[in-house]
């Protein structure tokens, strides 16, 4: 499995695993900075360059012109695809000043997953992802620790929470009210299912970060 760590422009909060070796490092225009307050190196510098000045930089760099359907993080996603990565890690995609750009990346972590990868989106103590037709553990790094679903779609059906607060079987949720926020998780690991539809899954980490 080839990871693809993804540094955005949004909110750095920390963090939770650093690249290792033959990982994929791609700096989304202004998440440069992130690189470089973290010392990292990335391995593609990739942007329009309206969130900063084009560094000065020793490593590939793929300018992309302003007027164009994909979001900076979006082509980073596409690059990471296109070299064989299943399993991304993305940075500053939250939080900001653009809340258009949250939307927008959550969004981003269900095309990766349509394209039989796997998308973890980090906030504030907090990791997105997104399920679709499937099921997923998530362990308890923390007491009492937070989890929410959203619908990211017309209706998800199908779905049953186990080692939660508010258990649920067969339950549906759909994206004019949001009823899966803010659960617990109780037990060691909580069990995510949903047997039609997509589901945005986000739950409480640990406060600690690299």
């Amino acid at each position: 499995m080839k990871r693809c760590f993804i540094f955005a422009a949004g909110t750095f909060f920390g963090l939770r695993e650093r690249p290792a070796d033959g990982d994929l490092v791609i700096a989304a225009d202004a998440g440069y900075r992130v690189c470089e307050q973290q010392s990292i190196k990335p391995d593609l510098l990739l942007g329009d360059f309206d969130s900063m000045e084009l560094p000065a930089f020793s490593g590939e760099v793929c300018r992309l012109p302003v007027e164009k359907d994909d979001t900076d993080t979006m082509a980073a996603v596409k690059e990471g695809l296109a070299r064989g990565c299943t399993e991304f890690f993305l940075y500053g995609g939250t939080g900001g000043k653009r809340l258009d750009h949250t939307l927008a990346n959550l969004q981003t972590l269900l095309y990766l997953r349509r394209r039989g990868a796997r998308g973890w989106m980090f906030d504030d103590d907090f990791v997105w992802t997104v399920i679709e037709n499937e099921s997923l553990s998530v362990p308890r790094e923390t007491d009492w620790a937070l989890l929410s679903l959203f619908s990211l779609g017309d209706r998800a059906e199908g779905i049953t929470l186990q080692g939660v607060q508010y258990p649920l079987t067969d339950g549906v949720l759909t994206p004019e009210f949001p009823l899966g926020v803010s659960n617990h998780i109780m037990e060691e690991t909580a069990h995510i299912s949903v047997r039609q539809g997509v589901l945005a899954v986000g739950w409480q980490l640990h406060s600690d970060i690299l």
